[in-house]
């Protein structure tokens, strides 16, 4: 009678009414936001960033150009004289913007975009210092190159509060909050079935995946953050999938993979779960012998390599193969990653011989 009253005790299905305190990671970013004026406009550190700013700067430089040419001939000369002094000027202007990235996050915003356009006037001046070092300017126009390297670093910083807001705007949010809601509600039916059958013969074993199952609802539910860490979606997965091993028993065989190095690499939230429970679906639910899942991964110098592969039924290989299904899930994961780390990101899935890989590689937080 006690083990069926703790079953009964709601608790175990919900998560606390008391609120959960935040992550210490997440108060200490709270305490700094509050300290520091907010998050940092300054985001050049970033690859993506680099390249579509020189990409702008350039575009830019070759469409002045053409006012004050005729021919092609001059307007490759004049780009490339041009390019000379903007150039060195762009790339000046991102790499003090990194650099300078921490301290210049303690000042209020305002303060951050007004060294910015400092910067990118100090930048300016010294590319048009340097064309007219070199002999390519017979006199420098001083006031005209500080404000237009002003104005650049006013658009590109634009463009970085405007791509840091696009992550979370509601088009995005929308596809975060169907990624989350991929716990198929069948799988709570069934998980419970499950437990309703362990209740009389191992009443300890039906317990310890109830609570499971609440701490995965709970997660589930949380409103989401901005990202967490693979540490955070590997323990996630873990009770997921102690769940799933409670229904299939031998038919589901883990293997764990795990390098302590890539812990710490940043994830979007629940990220992780909806790649382990598509290997179920379509790896373990269809076989009556089952499937073999495994988890990796693996630090590689500055990129975290993370690998999820389950084996695949016969009945791929017949003659009328097991319905595909839509991929919703891999593209969401796919776009949440870009979001988070834009072209430092990689994403594959498909098939490698008799089983299907999903392979992700991210930047190592340091």
């Amino acid at each position: 009678m006690d083990q069926m009253s703790a079953m009964r005790n709601p608790a175990i299905l919900s998560a606390s009414s008391s609120p959960t305190p935040p992550p210490s990671s997440e108060r200490a970013r709270t305490a700094a936001s509050s300290a520091y004026g907010g998050p940092s406009i300054f985001d050049a550190c970033q690859i993506g960033v680099v390249l579509r700013t020189v990409v702008f700067v350039e575009a830019v430089v070759a469409i002045a150009a053409l006012f004050v040419v005729s021919t092609p001939g001059e307007w490759l000369v004049q780009t490339a004289t041009i390019t000379g002094g903007a150039l060195p000027a762009t790339l000046l202007w991102l790499v003090s913007a990194c650099g300078l990235k921490k301290p210049l996050r303690r000042l209020p915003k305002h303060w951050q975009y007004t060294a910015g356009a400092l910067l990118g006037a100090l930048s300016a001046l010294y590319g048009c210092g340097l064309l007219r070092l070199t002999g390519v300017l017979s006199s420098a126009p001083w006031l005209a190159s500080a404000l237009a390297g002003s104005l650049f670093a006013g658009l590109v910083m634009a463009a970085m509060v405007l791509r840091a807001r696009g992550q979370t705007p509601a088009a995005t949010t929308a596809r975060l909050e169907e990624l989350q809601s991929r716990i198929r509600p069948h799988f709570l039916f069934n998980t419970l079935n499950s437990a309703i059958a362990l209740v009389r013969e191992e009443p300890a074993k039906a317990e310890t995946m109830l609570e499971d199952l609440a701490e995965l609802f709970r997660q589930a539910l949380a409103d989401p953050g901005e990202s967490g860490t693979l540490a955070d979606e590997i323990a996630l997965a873990e009770r997921y999938l102690a769940i799933e091993q409670v229904r299939f028993g031998d038919r589901l065989r883990i293997r764990w993979d795990l390098d302590a190095a890539a812990s710490n690499a940043r994830l979007p939230p629940l990220l992780l779960q909806p790649l382990v429970e598509n290997a179920i679906k379509h790896g373990v639910e269809p076989s009556p012998e089952g499937a073999k899942l495994r988890i990796r991964t693996e630090r590689r110098g500055s990129m975290v390599v993370i690998e999820v592969v389950n084996s695949l039924p016969p009945l791929r290989w017949a003659d009328e193969p097991l319905p595909r299904g839509h991929g919703i899930a891999l593209a969401n994961v796919r776009d949440r990653l870009r979001l988070l780390h834009d072209m430092q990101m990689q994403f594959s899935a498909g098939m490698d011989q008799k089983s299907y890989r999903v392979r992700i590689a991210i930047p190592a937080e340091s």
